[in-house]
């Protein structure tokens, strides 16, 4: 099937914190049910490596079969959802050209490979920080904990569009990426970065 095919190098521009529970119950009922099928569900609770983390409420990143750090195709196809979906209200925007967003971007947008290697020298690290909420008891707080993968990590990844009139707004969402950033705690500037085109096929309309 003819398509444009965009590769590209993500490269961290702050540290990016891991968003799979550690828990695999915790993370098959609630995390990786939003996975597209019951393949990517399964593959997403046996690539946690839940035992090899000791807090029940820390987030992780998913691991390849040698143990390395890898972030899901489908990751990078909810990326382009948040970006689209806030990018649609400013005004001239290519995202906001692109009408019921969400079926284009699952029916015509893909992300190759499926395990994305994240590369970075060094060990994958602890970020700690407090979560404040008001409850009828007053006002409690608790102690999150994600892994962290530190500034400068990079990933390599291609989107595969079947519309090629798709390029402009996947490129106007990646730039989005500097920021609003990927992974866990975005609103903190956690998981922002920058990009670069390695090479763009183009299909034919």
């Amino acid at each position: 099937m003819d398509a444009t095919t965009i590769k590209v190098r993500v490269t961290m521009l702050e540290e990016m914190l891991g968003t799979a529970s550690a828990n695999p119950e915790i993370h098959e009922e609630f995390i990786a049910s939003k996975a597209p099928d019951a393949q990517s569900r399964e593959e997403e609770v046996a690539a946690l490596g839940a035992e090899e983390v000791f807090e029940k409420g820390m987030t992780v990143f998913p691991r390849d079969e040698n143990g390395r750090p890898i972030a899901w195709d489908y990751q990078w196809k909810g990326f382009l959802k948040d970006a689209f979906g806030s990018l649609k209200k400013v005004p001239k925007s290519e995202c906001g050209k692109i009408k019921a967003y969400k079926k284009e971007i699952d029916g015509l947008i893909f992300v190759e490979p499926r395990q994305i290697p994240i590369q970075f020298p060094g060990e994958v690290g602890i970020c700690q920080r407090p979560l404040r909420a008001q409850t009828a008891q007053g006002e409690r707080v608790a102690l999150a904990s994600s892994e962290s993968i530190p500034a400068g990590a990079t990933m390599e990844f291609t989107y595969r569009l079947l519309l090629p009139s798709h390029e402009k707004a996947v490129l106007e969402a990646m730039d989005y990426g500097q920021l609003r950033g990927f992974g866990q705690w975005r609103n903190s500037g956690k998981g922002r970065f920058k990009y670069e085109v390695l090479e763009i096929k183009r299909g034919e309309e």
